[in-house]
């Protein structure tokens, strides 16, 4: 059964939503991730505000140039009518093979349309080892339905 994952939210639809925005951003597809947002969406994104899609595009195409074999998850952490916060953790590693692991905690608001029309992005990370590396599926791609996921890591 297809959920319609418009506002005002439930834990059912806010649950589907944060699912459906980690498996775009697994996609590594900035014009799929960028279909999300509203024309007009406004971003806080560490020390980055952008606005619009078409920044949104630019913003995240660099991105996953840098973060490469980027891999994300994310977890529900509080909904209300039309706003959701998550909070995720993701791992890459740079040009010269050093992983790093990224936290935070993530803010949207969603106009009645569905999209997003806010988003604020507060992530810290940390130099990891490859052996230290806790997401192994095949990317890019969906997390595995079986796979725990934030729930399971620390």
């Amino acid at each position: 059964m297809m959920i319609d994952i418009r506002p005002p939210f439930t834990h059912e639809t806010a649950t589907a939503k944060v699912r459906a925005a980690e498996d775009a951003w697994n996609s590594r597809d900035p014009q799929r991730v960028s279909l999300a947002y509203s024309e007009d969406s406004e971003w806080r994104n560490r020390d980055r505000f952008l606005q619009g899609r078409s920044q949104i595009r630019e913003f995240l195409a660099g991105k996953w140039e840098r973060e490469l074999d980027y891999r994300l998850t994310k977890s529900l952490w509080s909904f209300t009518d039309n706003r959701i916060a998550v909070r995720f953790q993701y791992e890459y590693h740079d040009a010269r093979g050093q992983w790093f692991r990224a936290y935070g905690n993530e803010l949207w608001e969603f106009d009645d349309e569905r999209l997003m029309r806010r988003r604020e992005a507060s992530i810290n990370e940390i130099s990891i080892s490859q052996h230290e590396r806790k997401f192994h599926w095949s990317a890019p791609g969906p997390r595995p339905i079986g796979d725990p996921g934030i729930h399971a890591v620390r």
